[in-house]
């Protein structure tokens, strides 16, 4: 149907009760038209315009007879149809911000998450969540479009976690949130990536602090009969990193006083398995045994978490005996003094299973060996020397002298 869309004709305009919906079209102005359309509350009567753009018809609503008047809405197709007659898509371009708005960056986030989830390790899943979802570090952009986030923005956050974090955090935040990026623009998900150019943060340089003997001594007479002194005294005895202690599992020890550490718990995804010296043995057996896997920790699947406060803690009682040191520091200081007491690297390395040195590129290529025996003597040797020290007395273990 064709006619000069005025107030008068528009009035006159009814449907057919065949039908749920017609359009009238205007027989002045090409593509303006009326759409007439039966619902629940009655006849509903909408201004459209319509075009061709790239093979297909779109239509686009301009408002309705109660808001616009016919001339209103002929002035509006007007313009819009000479936008397309210069190559525009107006209704092309509404839908892609209509796209662009639903793909804010926490939605893009979230893709990326459930995207990575069988591909890194959990503890790694679970910091790019940290950094990129749950913590405050990005969360000023979780409702902007992932194409609306620009090269200031990022620097802006970047600079805003080193000055309330640190530098290290801001740097570790800056890889999670450009490997984010990347993968958005191998979705086809954003055209491009902030980060690129974005200052990296100057980190730190690695601590080289190593506790002396007298240091070992003291914090592990100063650790409590709980949770967090079990641990503590478990790292100085075999090197692990905090979380592989705090969060071992019932289901990771054997009866023979075997502990393996799965490869999704391990940082380097290399499962580990060492023989526990006794005085490791003794520690664990004396943690009661609750209705859960995790030895350590009240929280069900997150095993120890109470790592701030509790070092607070022990810090207070060490006083002055200990000069300033992170519970990672104690991993240093093991392997240190491993290879003080005569020890060969590769078999301190395997012990702590670090993959360096000896156990990296064309040497591990060739050499499988999962040094067993030598990870049993090593932390037996260790085990004595340190519990030596603890005592008071002489340590039974001599150092080695290696062949020259």
């Amino acid at each position: 149907m064709k006619l000069k869309l005025d107030t008068k004709t528009i009035a006159a305009l009814s449907l057919d009760k065949s039908k749920t919906e017609d359009f009238a079209w205007d027989a002045e102005l090409e593509g303006f038209g009326l759409r007439l359309r039966r619902n629940a509350d009655g006849l509903r009567r909408t201004y459209v315009a319509q075009y061709r753009a790239a093979g297909r018809t779109r239509r686009v609503k301009l408002g309705t007879v109660e808001k616009l008047s016919p001339m209103q809405a002929r002035d509006a197709a007007r313009r819009l149809l000479a936008r397309v007659e210069l190559g525009q898509d107006p209704q092309g371009d509404r839908q892609a911000k209509r796209v662009q708005a639903a793909r804010t960056f926490r939605s893009v986030v979230e893709a990326y998450l459930a995207a990575k989830q069988s591909e890194l390790r959990p503890v790694s899943h679970r910091i790019n969540k940290l950094y990129l979802l749950d913590g405050d570090y990005f969360r000023p952009l979780h409702a902007t479009g992932i194409n609306e986030i620009t090269h200031p923005d990022i620097a802006a956050r970047l600079s805003a976690i080193t000055r309330n974090h640190s530098a290290h955090t801001a740097a570790a935040c800056r890889r999670a949130i450009s490997a984010l990026c990347k993968w958005a623009m191998e979705e086809g998900w954003a055209t491009s990536n902030p980060v690129i150019g974005t200052r990296r943060p100057v980190e730190a340089k690695p601590r080289d602090r190593v506790l002396s003997a007298a240091e070992l001594a003291a914090i592990w007479r100063a650790c409590n009969d709980d949770d967090h002194g079990r641990i503590i005294r478990l790292l100085i005895l075999l090197g692990s990193r905090r979380q592989e202690i705090g969060g071992m599992r019932f289901s990771e020890l054997d009866d023979a006083g075997t502990w393996t550490l799965p490869a999704e718990r391990s940082k380097n995804g290399r499962a580990h398995t060492i023989a526990l010296p006794p005085a490791a043995l003794a520690i664990i057996k004396s943690v009661p045994r609750r209705s859960r896997d995790h030895l350590f920790g009240d929280r069900a699947d997150d095993g120890f978490t109470g790592w701030s406060h509790s070092k607070v803690a022990l810090d207070r009682r060490l006083g002055d005996s200990v000069k300033p040191w992170r519970i990672h520091d104690l991993r240093r200081s093991v392997a240190t003094g491993m290879a003080d007491l005569g020890i060969e690297p590769h078999h301190v390395e395997a012990t702590l299973n670090h993959f360096s040195g000896h156990r990296r590129g064309g040497a591990f290529v060739y050499n499988k060996a999962k040094y067993e025996g030598q990870i049993r003597a090593a932390l037996a040797r260790w085990s004595e020397h340190v519990l030596a020290l603890i005592e008071g007395r002489k340590s039974k273990v001599v150092a080695l002298q290696r062949a020259r």
